[in-house]
Order: structure tokens, then sequence, then C-alpha cells
């Protein structure tokens, strides 16, 4: 466990010098001003009304407000960003957990949700492992009970078990198998609405029917772990596939004769998965797929148990992994096994990567919100959900905001 986990979804933190957070009468409400705003609609000084969790105005100027407001409203909490960049709620679309609990686990998952929480990243899709479907199954109930009490968990991504046996990355090839109408239907039946998306390689027998079943259930099917060819993968987006599970990562590369599902997924619009994390991708290819996707790249972290922990041995699924210089890799292997990122990291080391800003924190906002259809999410407009983080110069969380209420404030 790290030292900020029991920081969860409604906990709020003393104010701490660097996050100048005042004190005010009313709870349900919170202004942010003399901010940096930077969201899909670009940057621009500026500050935030929120009131019972939801942004009511958003004004445009520096100070306190120059816009509609001159002054903070009278017995109103306020933030003062102090002219520091203050970006929506990250949302991680694929992650496995932190603080040494895997998502898979039957256990407590708050100190995991916590770590990635003081990290920016106010709204989780909840990742599991490929397993036997009974514990899948077993696994989903627990994620739909903690989404049904907790907002800030969006639901489930099942990462398997319907995936390539050939690109099996860190999964257990012995539980690896092809889809069919009963698995898929007991599946649905425990997230009780909950599955959020479900990776399948397409090349698989019954891959078709399974992807048609979940798009009609509005789940988000991804390729992923694939060995398929371009023309394979690009049909499984035109038959309703939306994402690419850590584009280039377990899965054929980009060749001049043989594009494969990058180019397929870049040609079907779909969103690009993106682990920004300075070892599954090199920084020019996470260059090139920013100009070769704009506004349809997802950086996710694919963030193990290890994550926020000491280098040592850990377990993802029934696979023994080791964890060194921030390295998950396979004991037996040497295969990448997740990571140990956070998305405050991803966003620094895509910026030094040399992606606009802007772009960046699309990629950790808007662009996911929208592939889930949350509208309310992801941005700074009028009715969507209050999540928000100040950052700091090295791209680091100084105060964390989900749904009105402050998360997390640096000392």
């Amino acid at each position: 466990m790290t030292a900020d986990a029991g920081a969860g979804a409604g906990a709020g933190a003393g104010a701490g010098a660097g996050a100048d957070v005042g004190a005010g009468a009313d709870a349900d409400a919170l202004f942010v001003h003399d901010a940096v705003l930077i969201d899909s609609a670009g940057r621009r000084p500026g500050w935030l009304r929120i009131e019972g969790g939801v942004v009511v105005e958003v004004g445009t100027g520096v100070g306190t407000g120059a816009g509609s407001l001159a002054e903070p409203p009278a017995g109103v909490r306020t933030i003062d960003a102090r002219g520091r960049v203050v970006t929506p709620g990250f949302i991680d679309l694929h992650g496995h957990g932190a603080a040494g609990i895997s998502y898979d686990d039957d256990a407590d998952l708050a100190p995991a949700l916590a770590h990635h929480r003081r990290h920016g990243t106010t709204r989780q899709v909840l990742s599991l492992v490929s397993a036997p479907i009974d514990r899948q199954e077993a696994a989903l109930r627990r994620v739909a009970a903690l989404a049904a009490s907790d907002p800030l968990v969006l639901g489930s991504h099942l990462e398997g078990p319907y995936l390539a046996p050939t690109r099996k990355g860190a999964h257990d090839e012995t539980v690896l198998t092809t889809p069919t109408a009963e698995s898929i239907d007991r599946l649905l039946a425990a997230a009780v609405g909950s599955l959020r998306m479900v990776t399948i390689a397409p090349e698989l027998d019954g891959a078709a029917d399974a992807r048609s079943r979940l798009v009609e259930a509005g789940v988000v099917v991804a390729v992923g772990h694939t060995a398929a060819d371009y023309d394979c993968a690009l049909d499984a987006f035109r038959r309703g596939a939306r994402a690419l599970t850590h584009a280039f990562n377990t899965m054929p590369p980009l060749l001049h004769r043989e594009p494969g599902p990058v180019l397929a997924a870049v040609d079907a619009d779909a969103v690009l998965e993106l682990i920004v994390d300075g070892v599954h991708l090199h920084p020019a290819v996470t260059r090139a797929a920013f100009r070769l996707a704009p506004g349809r790249v997802a950086l996710v972290t694919d963030a193990m148990s290890a994550t926020g922990s000491a280098d040592g041995a850990y377990r993802l699924g029934g696979l023994d992994v080791v964890v060194s210089d921030g390295e998950a890799r396979l004991a037996d292997s040497g295969a990448l096994a997740g990571s140990v990122l956070t998305q405050d990291v991803a966003l620094r080391l895509a910026v030094e990567s040399g992606v606009d800003p802007v772009a960046a924190v699309t990629a950790l906002t808007r662009t996911p919100a929208d592939l889930l259809g949350r509208g309310d999410l992801g941005r700074f407009e009028v009715g969507a959900r209050a999540d928000l983080v100040v950052l700091g110069a090295d791209w680091s969380p100084d105060v964390v905001v989900a749904e009105g209420a402050v998360l997390f404030e640096a000392s």
C-alpha cells in the first residue's frame, strides 16, 4: 500500500501549501480561477464555476475572472490556480491495478484506485486479464457492484480471453479461447450493464458473431493481441470495432507492404490506445501516431499491480512478473507485462516526445470519454461533470477534483 492509498472517491485533504485551496461555506460549490485551461477546445486563460458536481460556467480571462465574474463568488470554496495549467480529469480506458492490487483480485480495490486518482485519473475502466470464464464472471460482478457505488469507476474492460495465442503478450496461453455465444452472454449477464470494452483478435473463429453481439449490447469492441493483417483488421473496424488495444504492441508491425492493424485503425477512424511510458513505444512512434490519428489517440496506462510499489516479484493473472527500473516483464520470457505507468507521467512523456499539449490532454480526456459515449466527461463545458486537475510545472497534479470534490492536494 502506498502513502496516498487512503484518498478515495469522496476523500478530501487539508489545504496544502502547493494547492492554495481556500475554504468556503458552500461545500457543493467551487470556483477555480487564475487558470490556464487546456482541453480539446484549446489553451486559454480562464476560470470555472462548479455547483453540485457540475460545471455551471466557464469564463475566459486572467486574475479572478475577467469574464462575467469580477471576483470569486461569496461563500464559495475557491482554488487559486496561480497561473497553472488546469485540465479535465484524466480517463483511463485500460489499467489493471496499482499499490500491489490487481483489479482481478477479490480484495479491497480502494488503494489501487486511490493511487491512480492521486495522479490525475478521475475516471477508470478496470481491465481484467484472461482467465477461465467463471473467474471472469466473478470479477465482472465485483466491478459492477463497485461501479454502482462509485461513479468514478466506469465499468470493466475484458482484455481476453479471446486473444491470438501467437500474440498473447502477458496473458496465460492456457486460458485463451475462441468466443462463443454462450460465453459472451454469460459475461454480459455477470457485468449487469457495466461491461464497457472487450478486446478481441478478429481472426479467431466466432469473432464476428461475438463482435455483433457486444456492439448490440453497447460494448466497445477493440482489436488487439492479434495476428490479423490489414484487411482482416479493417473489416473488423468497418463492422463495428472502434478501438485498437495498445497500438503497435502485440500485433503485426506496420510495414511498407503489410500495413497491419495500425493503419487499418487509422483508415477506419478508430481510436488508438497508446502506452507512453518510455518503454512500449519510441518517442518518434508516439509523435507519428498523433499525426496519423488526430483526436483519436487515447493515452492509457495498462498499469499492473506493481504500479506505485517497489521493484520485485509480482503476479499478473497466473503469470510471474519481475519489475525492475520501471519495466514490468514476464519472469520466464522477458515479454512486457503491462506497465507501472500513471497518466500524469504519460502526459509528461507525450509532451516531451514533441506532442502538442492540447493534443496530449485531449488523448487523456475527451477522446476516451467520447469512445465510451460519455459526453459529460473530459471537457470544460457547461453541464459537464466537474472533474479537473491542477498541474504543476512538471505536469504532475497539485490538486485533483472529481465530481466537484477535492480528492488530492499536494503539500
